[in-house]
């Protein structure tokens, strides 16, 4: 039957699922050990989620099993793509994905520390940063003592690397 036919309180609402961090078409999702798991655990408390639905109203039900079935899809699809890094495996001198990296800011003498890691698991609040992102981008293969240059719109930002480790 056409849809033109239906009532218009008998048609689905169609859930809004945003979209999982931005990995660009193409790119390998690469994450570290800690990041799939973070990803499964996500999972696994959609799964209980869904198991444990007790809407009265059985539309609402729907609508949230609809939801939490669109989310599945979006995070199964990163986990199937995912590319987990051994950071045992990286070169302990280098900077490469998975690495935790101490940088002095030249201007202003302040450290700064944090982790290059993938799209899902980045978080600036706990010092995760992105693989894609431009920090990460300019430091990759990088060693200790060497200097970077961040260009930003209004002023170049100039990092020299005191620290790489794999931990």
């Amino acid at each position: 039957m056409s849809r033109g036919f239906v009532k218009e309180d008998d048609q689905e609402e169609v859930p809004f699922v945003p979209q999982r961090a931005y990995l660009p078409a193409g790119v390998t999702n690469f994450v570290t050990p800690f990041g799939i798991n973070q990803l499964l655990v996500e999972k696994q408390m959609l799964v209980n989620e869904k198991n444990n639905l007790n809407n009265a109203n059985e539309n609402e039900k729907r609508i949230a099993l609809n939801y939490i079935n669109a989310k599945l899809q979006l995070l199964n699809n990163r986990i199937v793509e995912a590319k987990i890094v051994n950071l045992n495996e990286q070169p302990q001198n280098e900077i490469r994905f998975g690495a935790t990296i101490t940088l002095r800011i030249e201007a202003s003498k302040n450290i700064q520390t944090f982790q290059i890691v993938g799209v899902d698991e980045a978080n600036i609040s706990k010092g995760k940063v992105s693989f894609i992102s431009p920090i990460a981008k300019v430091l990759i293969n990088k060693k200790i003592g060497d200097k970077v240059i961040l260009k930003q719109a209004k002023k170049d930002i100039v990092f020299e690397i005191i620290d790489i480790s794999y931990s």
